[in-house]
């Protein structure tokens, strides 16, 4: 899903075969706002917006969701556990070394698994995730 797409997320939780509660609607709709966001802060955004739910209730519902496909969860280096919306698409991602904002890139190369190892000893690779690290134009000029 692209990230200016809006899509209903009781029709995706449909689509998965997922009942359709309040949780995960509003968690569904908290990662889509805010990609990139450990479990914690999407927590807070649906409490922000009215919703009451446990910090479980959402690592449940993040790990449901990602299970079925709907979430994407990744996990720099150093980080908590991220989750996004934007999924089986075969982005990667730029990770700020300094203030760990993170922004979507898209495949480097083409098509799934865009890259290939030298030697798969056997596996059939079907996807690659890729990170790249660095400083974000805003970190870059305070470092000069």
């Amino acid at each position: 899903m692209q990230l200016t797409e809006r899509v209903d997320p009781a029709a995706q939780l449909r689509s998965v075969g997922l009942r359709v509660t309040g949780p995960r609607v509003a968690v569904l709709n908290a990662v889509t706002a805010r990609p990139h966001s450990h479990a914690d802060d999407i927590a807070a955004a649906v409490r922000e917006n009215g919703g009451s739910v446990s910090t479980q209730a959402v690592y449940d519902v993040l790990k449901a969701c990602v299970d079925a496909g709907l979430l994407r969860r990744i996990e720099p280096a150093g980080s908590a556990a991220l989750y996004e919306s934007r999924t089986a698409d075969n982005h990667h991602h730029l990770v700020c070394r300094e203030c760990q904002v993170v922004v979507d890139v898209d495949c480097v190369v083409g098509a799934a698994p865009c890259l290939l190892p030298e030697d798969a000893h056997g596996f059939v690779v079907d996807e690659a995730e890729i990170v790249f690290w660095g400083l974000c134009s805003g970190c870059a000029r305070h470092s000069l």
